[in-house]
């Protein structure tokens, strides 16, 4: 993975949800998203950020053509190729992980790239092994690589790193970068940490409450591989100073 190879949606595109509505059990509705704007700017890393239980899921969705009952729309063609990660890796147990990775991959995808792409997240020795012989952070890494062999002009990612202890995390955000820098894709992850948002960021959204909307667009400047602990740090103490409400200080 040397030769940086451009992917992604090429021009920017809009995402507008006037309204999404869940309807309970006892037959309640139940507004998970209103008013929802938001341009995404091609080849970039745009990070949503908000409470739990805020819709961010919901939205990653709608977005990936998985829920179509909502009024608005979402500006991405019927062919544009998407690649998603959610919270949980979401393997097939009964296949190993090469054939978990190859069962997704672009059409044309050879086995120079599938070694190329192991051994880029660290999973080059796990590709004969089953997933159940893997831990939470290297299921991880084989659901990161999946993800990657879609050739996605779309990448989506659902709290990837939420539930592992912070260093296994850490580490990994730092290869979701370097991959993601290898390969440049626009790109939407979704998270509820500040800190993992600053560290990824180009485009940093900040999500109201339960219905969401967009309260606020930043761009961070920085860039990624400038962003050590003393400036996430910087970026972290004047975002909440700015957005005491909606700024998380975890």
């Amino acid at each position: 993975m040397n030769d940086i190879q451009h992917a992604g949606v090429t021009s920017r595109f809009e995402i507008r949800i006037e309204q999404k509505t869940h309807i309970s059990a006892d037959g309640t509705e139940l507004v998970a998203i209103r008013d929802f704007v938001l341009d995404v700017e091609p080849e970039s890393m745009t990070v949503l950020m908000g409470p739990s239980g805020c819709g961010k899921t919901t939205l990653l969705r709608i977005v990936a053509g998985l829920d179509d009952r909502f009024t608005g729309d979402v500006g991405i063609s019927a062919d544009t190729r998407i690649g998603l990660m959610f919270q949980e890796p979401r393997l097939l147990p009964w296949r190993t992980v090469r054939q978990n990775i190859e069962l997704v991959a672009a059409p044309g995808f050879t086995e120079g790239e599938l070694e190329r792409l192991a051994q880029a997240v660290g999973i080059a020795d796990m590709l004969p092994r089953y997933p159940q012989e893997l831990s939470l952070g290297l299921a991880r890494r084989v659901a990161l690589a999946r993800a990657f062999a879609t050739k996605p002009d779309l990448l989506l990612l659902d709290e990837p790193f939420v539930s592992l202890d912070e260093r296994t995390a850490d580490r990994l955000r730092k290869l979701l970068l370097e991959v993601w820098q290898e390969r440049p894709t626009t790109a939407l992850l979704v998270t509820h940490n500040a800190r993992e948002a600053i560290m990824l960021a180009d485009q940093l959204v900040l999500l109201a409450p339960r219905p969401t909307h967009v309260v606020a667009v930043e761009t961070i400047a920085v860039p990624q591989a400038e962003r050590d602990h003393k400036t996430v740090e910087a970026i972290h103490a004047d975002l909440l100073r700015r957005y005491p409400g909606n700024f998380s200080n975890s």
